[in-house]
């Protein structure tokens, strides 16, 4: 995260801050993505992620990832690559088998995808990760990062602050009342 830290002096939130901010504008985003994804290929509204709200944290973690571990990568390509596909995938393994253990459920499946592991990865998906590390690192995070700074310089320190240490909150709770329904307690 070296260009952040370079630019944490200019900035009216810490790096702690803008992480927590930056995670659930990604988590968000990546919500939006499933939701359109959804309506085109399913043609209708379905609920995606495993909360109720409008965010997938795996998108939000996978971000903030890349951001604090191979954004140091950014100008090599190749090691980009690898090691967006490679964090990713281990990534999306862990989680998928988090999710199936805790849960005895499923939220992907790629048991008939080409060269799958156990369904939880594939290497069609790997291969995916690493473009989208590509992307993400070189044209997306940066493209977010200068809108993010031109909107906060705009609103009061205080009144980020408290938004910012909201929102952990509420995913906490979010987080506490679906696994409660995934477990069949409400």
């Amino acid at each position: 995260m070296q260009e952040s830290k370079s630019l944490v002096v200019k900035k009216k939130l810490s790096e702690k801050e803008y992480i927590v901010l930056y995670f659930f504008l990604y988590s968000f985003i990546g919500w939006l993505l499933e939701t359109v994804y959804s309506v085109l290929v399913l043609g209708h509204f379905t609920k995606r992620g495993f909360l109720f709200g409008p965010i997938c944290p795996i998108y939000g973690f996978g971000a903030i990832m890349m951001i604090l571990f191979i954004s140091q990568y950014k100008k090599n390509s190749i090691k980009l690559f690898f090691a967006s596909a490679i964090l990713f995938t281990a990534f999306e393994y862990v989680v998928s088998f988090a999710l199936d253990a805790i849960f005895a459920a499923k939220w992907w499946d790629y048991t008939y995808d080409f060269f799958n592991l156990n369904g939880r990865i594939s290497i069609f998906y790997t291969i995916i990760w690493g473009f989208i590390g590509l992307i993400f690192i070189n044209n997306i995070h940066p493209f977010f990062s200068k809108k993010i700074e031109k909107s906060i310089s705009k609103v009061p320190t205080y009144i980020l602050r408290v938004l910012i240490y909201l929102m952990p909150i509420c995913l906490v709770l979010d987080t506490i009342f679906s696994s409660l329904k995934y477990l069949g307690k409400i």
